[in-house]
């Protein structure tokens, strides 16, 4: 793997090995406003499910829509209410060891989980400040094993049940020392049991800790904010940083790769990011682009020329 890069000022070529790996590419969308099939309003996330299909959160539809990879429509299912199956402000969509589809219902205080085609399943939480209780749960997260961690936004804290929604622990409370939260917003789980919490405010951070809530570190890195994480592959860690208009990833330690998108509604431009998902094997990213209304995919490419003409490139090769 090479990645090409031409200086503006000396025109000097530097190549790098794999090490530089990491140029995202833009490689389609779909979406516009609306509340037809494929439209969206507001989508607060996305997740791509192990069968590979692309689910996303239609926040102010209240509902959900799945897609082919590439964005065909496929189905969807809810609507405005308090009833099963029903959403007030879903905010955030994940995926169990055994399909199922977990969606934190913010506004309803509580978590839904469905079949992959949006069968209800059950619900657990209700609104309040006690164990299994939340006030607007903004992310849901499997572990391997499959516990579900649920950031209980206005509670400042993290929760974790049984894929059932039985209480096991929680973690947690207003501040800003390691282990406190500022409305933490999204939550991710690596392979080997990590869980990694967003939050903003006056934090803008980016923690992860232990299984059962040990704290192991957390960086910021200029954010605005950060609201999707994602884990990839080789567990580096994606970041929707939603008013710095771009998606930024780390090492699962924190250390810098790289970011791409700038504001604006263009390919590869973004409008408020919210929520940002890969694939099982890493070869595609997609970002829900909240107030641009659609969902946008990227591919990895070790090829960039930056900002030199092509002419240029095969002079220097000849």
């Amino acid at each position: 793997m090479v990645k090409v890069i031409i200086t503006a000022t000396t025109g000097a070529l530097i190549l790098t090995g794999a090490a530089a790996f990491g140029v995202w590419v833009y490689e389609g969308e779909w979406g516009s406003r609306g509340s037809g099939s494929g439209q969206f309003y507001y989508p607060y996330d996305v997740g791509v499910h192990p069968t590979g299909n692309v689910y996303v959160v239609d926040t102010n539809n209240n509902r959900v829509q799945y897609f082919t990879v590439t964005g065909s429509f496929l189905g969807q299912w809810g609507s405005a209410g308090t009833g099963e199956g029903q959403f007030r402000e879903p905010n955030a969509v994940a995926f169990g060891p055994s399909g199922y589809v977990y969606v934190a219902d913010a506004a309803n205080a509580r978590i839904q989980y469905f079949t992959s085609a949006g069968s209800y399943v059950g619900q657990w939480g209700s609104l309040g400040e006690e164990n299994g209780e939340f006030v607007s749960p903004r992310g849901v997260a499997l572990a391997p094993d499959g516990r579900a961690y649920v950031t209980d936004y206005a509670n400042h804290r993290v929760q974790y049940f049984t894929s059932t929604g039985s209480f096991l622990g929680k973690w947690g409370s207003r501040g800003s020392g390691p282990g406190e939260f500022e409305f933490p917003d999204r939550v991710a789980v690596n392979a080997a049991g990590y869980v990694y919490v967003t939050e903003h405010g006056s934090n803008d951070r980016v923690q992860y800790f232990g299984a059962t809530g040990s704290y192991q570190g957390g960086w910021t890195y200029d954010f605005d904010w950060p609201r999707g994480v994602a884990i990839a592959p080789n567990g580096d860690v994606y970041v929707a940083d939603a008013f710095k208009y771009r998606v930024k990833y780390f090492t699962a330690t924190g250390s810098y790769l790289g970011s791409w998108g700038t504001r604006g509604a263009g390919p590869g431009q973004f409008n408020q990011p919210h929520g940002v998902a890969l694939t099982v094997t890493g070869d595609r990213a997609y970002v829900a682009d909240c107030v641009n209304d659609r969902v946008q995919y990227f591919r990895p490419d070790d090829l960039q020329v930056v900002p030199a003409s092509v002419g240029r490139v095969k002079a220097l090769f000849r």
